[in-house]
């Protein structure tokens, strides 16, 4: 190969090397500008566009797979994430995950659906059978228990006289994960009105204000860099908890209203209105031998052993369940393996 050749060949390696240096520092810039945490909330990584001429919203996916950069617009039937009039229209939702779709949905706990824990506790289970658990009045139970989550519920009661259990309704969640715990509470109050915002949210045992106007979200990292968001679903009384690569929970706080009461006979007394939660999770990466009344409905040969056909099927397993605070991740069947800070509860 004569010299002229060979200088020839020199320059245009050089000038390779420096186009893919160039292309790699730029690949750098956009990973740093967009980098989210190993858990970030996929399905709510994205930026709003402009809405359409017809208002329908749009969006930039932002998150790490197959959906990252695609445009998604929200269908007319339900143009808006967050609708004024909540109750009546379904709202659209984004998902930026590995599904990469809109869809609508109602903004609420859907209490005949997989994963609800609703009523004077009723559940639907993994495996789709519906079943009562009543627990104890003031007592806590874990719902879930895993390797790297738990669920625990702190139950409210009343017991009439001449009747042999509690009437029960499940006032608060305790949401622990890696080192954090996630509070979602009902606020005790003598009358309901579903203008006043009766819900109590606590993050490390700080109460959290959840934004109204604006997104109406709240977000934090957690210690292992993952993402919760917190997103309310209506103006008072409703969220929507995203726990990346964990658990999802659409929650509701409503009351006994005085039909209610009269129908059930739960003669509940009149300074006291039974705020309580209405909840319906969505679980990620549960493994095979999760634990808690609810929990243990989706391992994979789960068999119910509730009683079908009859109006109330009961579960039973209060002894294995029952946790010695809202807070501890302890039960006979509990299978946590995180540190909760107890300190900052």
């Amino acid at each position: 190969m004569d010299g002229r050749r060979y200088s020839f060949l020199l320059v245009a390696l050089a000038l390779v090397f420096i186009s893919m240096g160039a292309s790699l520092a730029q690949g750098q810039g956009k990973a740093g500008n967009n980098k989210k945490a190993p858990y970030d909330a996929a399905s709510t990584h994205y930026e709003v566009l402009k809405p359409s001429k017809k208002g329908q919203e749009k969006f930039l996916c932002l998150a790490r797979g197959a959906c990252n950069g695609k445009h998604l617009t929200c269908p007319s039937q339900c143009p808006e994430r967050k609708p004024k009039k909540n109750k009546k229209n379904k709202g659209c939702f984004v998902d930026c995950s590995s599904k990469c779709e809109v869809t609508c949905k109602w903004r609420k706990p859907h209490c005949n659906g997989y994963g609800s824990l609703c009523y004077d506790p009723r559940f639907v289970g993994g495996d789709g059978i519906m079943f009562y658990f009543h627990g104890a009045k003031g007592g806590n139970f874990a719902v879930v228990s895993d390797d790297n989550l738990q669920i625990n519920a702190h139950f409210i009661g009343t017991r009439p006289q001449g009747r042999t259990r509690d009437y029960t309704w499940v006032q608060a969640l305790a949401v622990m994960f890696d080192r954090h715990t996630l509070v979602l509470a009902a606020k005790r109050v003598s009358q309901w009105d579903d203008s006043f915002d009766a819900l109590i949210v606590r993050w490390d045992g700080e109460e959290v204000n959840v934004p109204t106007d604006g997104e109406a979200e709240w977000r934090a990292m957690g210690s292992d860099e993952r993402e919760v968001v917190i997103e309310r679903t209506d103006k008072a009384n409703g969220v929507k908890v995203t726990v990346a690569g964990l658990v999802e929970l659409n929650v509701k706080v409503r009351a006994i209203g005085e039909e209610e009461n009269k129908v059930h006979n739960y003669q509940l007394p009149a300074n006291d209105a039974f705020a309580h939660l209405e909840t319906q999770f969505k679980f990620t990466n549960l493994t095979d031998l999760v634990e808690g009344v609810l929990g243990k409905t989706y391992q994979p040969d789960y068999i119910s052993p509730v009683k079908r056909g009859v109006p109330m099927p009961m579960m039973g397993g209060e002894d294995k369940y029952q946790t010695p605070s809202l807070y501890s991740p302890l039960c006979k069947a509990c299978k946590f393996k995180g540190q909760v800070d107890f300190a900052s509860i």
